[in-house]
């Protein structure tokens, strides 16, 4: 193993832990980001050239971090005010939840990121560029969009934090509660971007991926006690596990009945069934969880018609009851489809056109249901719909492609 690589490796261990741990002692969001840069910046340096990683770099990152916090801040008029702030700060002790749960700095973190102050689109910002530890750049490509841009809306996030106040401190367990919701909706728009991007670069988007199974992992180990959230890193690794057959050499869509399930991630589908044990376990099983189940019956089964179809129309029964979406019933009535024929989910569709029509997955499902009942003008009809709706080009060639085929 390189240095770099050690470096690497630290860095994604360590990142988000001395960023929350520098915030819980001086209490400034943007002071502790450069800090930790700089940290960073230094044990690239000296290790990379004949030192190497030391037994212990969160220690050794931690007090170089600090050592230039407390000079930064030395500079400062402000110093003496903030040097008390910091010795009140340090004699607090660990931070413990209302039932006395010793509180982890970097759930801290993640709930400073996703408070309701902010703007979604600030939540995504801020748990890539603080938690996960994306650059302004990375994050901006993950997004497409530009670098100035994303830049100036992560310095408007932070701005926002400043102005309102926006506390970074630990909270009691019925805000944890509140705003865990909140962090797990990012984590799972992260992971959607990131599975089936919006943009025309690609479909699927490996970085988001990544970030989003990386972040769920983390929520898992922190909230160990929560069932949705092990819902969540079950859906995430269940769904990711396919993420290598996805899409063919083109970069087009290959649709789930015609990928390689030998080529699925057997490591992160054994990782998301015990994670969906836990769930299952912790109880009561919510939306992800069901989700996560339903993911299961896929990622088990061994081919695509061994399908337990009859189960996966229960499971979409189950879900109903707490997220009864057009898209979830859209969902169930694909799987219909398969356990009790096409016309079955034709029929299931019809209720769901007016809340759907601008939605891409409506009209191509409905375009292969007509043409497996035969008829194929209205497949046709159906294909052409769902270009005008293509949110990708990757998508819109697969359709094209779908639409010759069918005309010929």
């Amino acid at each position: 193993m390189t240095a770099n690589n050690s470096i690497d490796e630290v860095f994604r261990a360590e990142w988000s832990r001395l960023v929350a741990v520098l915030v819980r002692d001086f209490g400034d969001l943007e002071l502790a980001e450069d800090c930790a840069q700089d940290a960073f910046a230094q044990a690239n340096q000296k290790w990379g050239s004949s030192v190497g990683v030391p037994d212990k770099p969160a220690a050794w990152l931690t007090t170089t971090a600090r050592r230039k916090a407390l000079d930064t801040l030395r500079r400062s008029s402000t110093y003496k005010d903030k040097l008390a702030e910091i010795e009140v700060r340090a004699r607090r002790g660990p931070e413990r939840t209302a039932g006395g749960e010793l509180i982890d700095e970097r759930l801290t973190l993640l709930l400073g990121c996703c408070h309701p102050a902010l703007n979604l689109e600030a939540q995504v910002a801020l748990t890539l560029r603080l938690v996960a530890g994306l650059t302004t750049r990375q994050i901006a490509r993950a997004f497409l969009i530009e670098e100035d841009t994303m830049g100036k809306r992560i310095s408007r996030a932070k701005a926002k934090i400043r102005q309102a106040a926006i506390p970074f401190d630990p909270v009691d367990t019925e805000v944890l509660r509140y705003r865990l919701a909140a962090v797990q909706h990012v984590i799972y728009l992260i992971f959607n971007e990131g599975h089936s991007s919006h943009g025309d670069e690609a479909l699927v988007r490996g970085d988001l991926c990544d970030e989003a199974v990386w972040l769920a992992g983390l929520l898992a180990r922190l909230v160990p006690e929560d069932a949705e959230v092990h819902g969540l890193h079950s859906l995430i690794l269940l769904i990711d596990a396919r993420r290598s057959t996805r899409v063919d050499a083109e970069g087009l869509p290959i649709l789930l009945e015609d990928q390689d399930r030998c080529e699925w991630d057997r490591v992160k589908i054994e990782e998301g069934l015990s994670a969906l044990g836990r769930a299952i376990e912790k109880g009561p099983v919510g939306g992800f969880g069901l989700q996560a189940l339903l993911a299961s019956l896929h990622a088990t089964a061994r081919t695509f018609a061994a399908t337990d179809w009859a189960r996966i129309v229960s499971t979409y029964d189950l879900l109903l009851e707490v997220d009864d979406t057009p898209v979830v019933r859209l969902n169930r009535a694909i799987a219909l489809s398969y356990a009790e024929g096409p016309q079955a989910g034709l029929d299931a569709i019809e209720p769901l056109k007016d809340d759907l029509d601008g939605y891409v997955y409506l009209h191509s499902a409905t375009a292969e249901l007509l043409h497996r009942v035969g008829d194929d003008l209205g497949a046709i009809a159906s294909f052409e719909r769902s270009l005008e709706c293509a949110p990708s080009e990757a998508e819109r060639k697969f359709l094209e492609r779908r639409l010759n085929a069918l005309g010929a």
